[in-house]
């Protein structure tokens, strides 16, 4: 029997279990969840979304095979599970902003290798001594492509499923491909990363079902909503409400000092409007409200040039959300869905 249900996984466990609950909340998908021993919940803004709770890993795999519709895993997590048979999924946002981490190739600090060279050369004189540098990874496909491709052979790939760090102490790996987020627990297990050892940089990413994207008009639907609040959080993130009143000639005169500075143009341009002044006196000047959305860096900057062309009263408020007109990764999904047809 056909699903008629929209469902969205995120990570029951793990460093990306919490940040994924802040993250949706804080673009007003909030998630009610009254049991956290359920495996259920729902989205009181999407009434029409199921969220489920599973490992990451399984996200992808759901969403692969279509049991799952959307999903929120890591880039590591799909660069794996996914290599070689991606072809049902369809990444609809790279860089959600939270759980950064890289994976990287990891050695003692004894070992004089320090580049994918060193590391290619060492492979070959143990491979004429009749073995293979052993390599402990959670991430066998990715890694052992990574190897491949710097000419790193042979080498023997060790599945692991707890701790990697300790796999060179103990003796039954040479090498290490872990993630790696501040690089000390490397540090304190006597380990450095490989110079050009970066196999791949991660953070949470939204996934979908592209078969389900494509034959279910809801599942569209939902999806460009998803991205509507995403765009309009992250766009709006570490954005500024600038408002001022400011004396000038007019609109367009004001528009055009304006636009003469670096820090003053905001989205599309500056807003002007005239400020309508009650018991105004005779001679006094014409006072003009702008609005300009300015950026958290250049915030101070933009405060002096706005003062230095004749602004007053310079209130700031900061940005929740910024919402375009059609999200450009909701466009980039409609044409990647076309182009397989």
């Amino acid at each position: 029997m056909l699903r008629t249900d929209i469902r969205l996984a995120l990570p029951s466990k793990g460093a990306l279990h919490k940040d994924a609950f802040d993250f949706l909340e804080a673009c007003g998908l909030k998630i009610f969840r009254p049991n956290p021993r359920q495996y259920e919940a729902t989205i009181p803004s999407l009434p029409q979304l199921t969220v489920m709770f599973q490992r990451p890993g399984d996200i992808v795999t759901g969403v692969r095979q279509g049991s799952i519709d959307f999903g929120i895993t890591g880039l590591d997590i799909l660069a794996e599970k996914a290599y070689g048979r991606s072809q049902s999924i369809l990444t609809l946002h790279d860089s959600l902003g939270f759980g950064p981490c890289t994976l990287n190739l990891a050695i003692p600090e004894e070992q004089p290798a320090h580049t994918m060279a060193d590391l290619a050369a060492w492979a070959k004189a143990l491979g004429e001594n009749g073995r293979a540098l052993r390599v402990a990874t959670k991430f066998p496909k990715i890694t052992g492509a990574f190897l491949e491709e710097h000419g790193v052979t042979p080498a023997r790939l060790i599945g692991v499923e707890g701790t990697l760090e300790i796999a060179p102490t103990i003796g039954y790996a040479d090498v290490i491909s872990d993630l790696v987020s501040s690089g000390i627990t490397l540090r304190d297990n006597h380990l450095r990363p490989i110079d050009d050892g970066l196999i791949l940089r991660s953070q949470a990413c939204l996934i979908a079902n592209k078969d389900a994207l494509k034959n279910r008009p809801d599942v569209l639907a939902v999806a460009r909503q998803l991205i509507e609040y995403i765009e309009a959080y992250l766009r709006a993130e570490n954005s500024f409400l600038v408002v001022t009143n400011v004396r000038g000639d007019s609109p367009e005169a004001i528009a055009q000092k304006m636009l003469s500075q670096p820090h003053l143009r905001g989205l599309r341009g500056p807003t002007v409007a005239p400020v309508v002044a009650q018991n105004r006196t005779p001679g006094e000047p014409n006072w003009f409200a702008v609005n300009i959305v300015v950026q958290k860096p250049d915030l101070f900057q933009a405060i002096a040039e706005l003062r230095a062309i004749g602004g007053s009263g310079v209130v700031v408020s900061p940005c929740k959300y910024i919402f375009e007109e059609e999200p450009e990764r909701y466009r980039a999904m409609l044409t990647a869905l076309e182009s397989e047809k």
